[in-house]
């Protein structure tokens, strides 16, 4: 047995000073969305986050991106102070969102700040976490973007290495993180993961038995082609955001892993934030089979 939150698009608060230069650049479009959203992302939600993940008896942290707001420098770092007070790095793990690649940055000032939860080798992405019989692999969709677009891709090289990891480790679960959906449908074309469909071609071919994303506003429980049965993909909204017209509100997802016969049954515990209550409180939680998944 095996249990692991699942908690997504943070967008921990920050106060933007931008320099001259970056006023001319796609962060000044983020700064004015972010005052009409700073008060959604929530920073007494995120206290309250961070103080159920500590007390929640959990194996393992999955983070599936947009933690930053503008990919500053001061974000990056942030971020990984705020990591740091959920468990030791070995027990987080975390791929990065569009908002984490909102422009490009140098690799010292962002995506290395976190080489503690992603642990990254030689190869780069996608990176393969060992947690026995559980393995977790993560996929890296951030890509800085045009003014106006959040879209994801993965690329031609990294689909490659995704295949060759899900073959090697084919018979254990195998759960997939990343930000954006894999699945038609869920955000709007300037949103979406432009190659979605050859990452479930992948996945069709290899294999895989969860995929974890976020990036959506609302929570989805959907599912892609595998080799011998659907691969379930479960989609939590921003952990951190109030409820409101266009997002359904803070949650996250407390999942549990036992082997059963020739494969595992996952139990998802719901934590939902309630305003009445001004804490998160019980979901209704539900119980999917996860076939072992090998290519044939």
């Amino acid at each position: 047995m095996f249990t692991f939150a699942h908690v997504s698009d943070l967008h921990l608060p920050c106060d933007p000073h931008l320099t001259l230069r970056q006023h001319f650049s796609k962060r000044q479009l983020s700064v004015w969305s972010w005052r009409k959203r700073h008060a959604i992302q929530s920073a007494a939600v995120l206290d309250a986050l961070r103080i159920e993940l500590q007390q929640a008896a959990v194996d393992h942290v999955v983070v599936t991106g947009d933690l930053t707001n503008f990919a500053l420098p001061q974000e990056f770092a942030a971020a990984a102070a705020w990591l740091r007070t959920l468990a030791p790095p070995e027990r987080v793990s975390l791929v990065p969102g569009n908002h984490d690649a909102l422009v490009a940055v140098p690799a010292r000032d962002g995506l290395d700040r976190w080489r503690a939860w992603t642990r990254l080798d030689e190869g780069g992405w996608p990176f393969v976490h060992d947690l026995g019989a559980v393995v977790l692999i993560g996929i890296s969709t951030a890509v800085p973007t045009l003014p106006l677009l959040a879209r994801g891709r993965v690329g031609i090289e990294q689909c490659a290495r995704l295949e060759q990891c899900l073959q090697r480790q084919a018979g254990r679960c195998r759960v997939v993180l990343m930000h954006h959906p894999p699945v038609d449908g869920i955000v709007s074309p300037r949103k979406a993961l432009a190659d979605r469909a050859a990452v479930r071609a992948v996945l069709a071919r290899a294999g895989a038995e969860l995929v974890l994303y976020g990036h959506a506003r609302d929570a989805h429980v959907d599912c892609v082609a595998g080799p011998r049965a659907p691969i379930p993909c479960l989609c939590v909204p921003s952990s951190s955001a109030l409820p409101n017209p266009h997002d359904e509100g803070a949650r996250w997802h407390q999942l549990t892993v036992a082997e059963q016969g020739d494969g595992w049954t996952l139990e998802v515990r719901v934590r939902r934030w309630s305003v009445a209550a001004g804490a998160f409180a019980d979901g209704d939680p539900f119980t999917r089979g996860l076939p072992v998944n090998r290519a044939q």
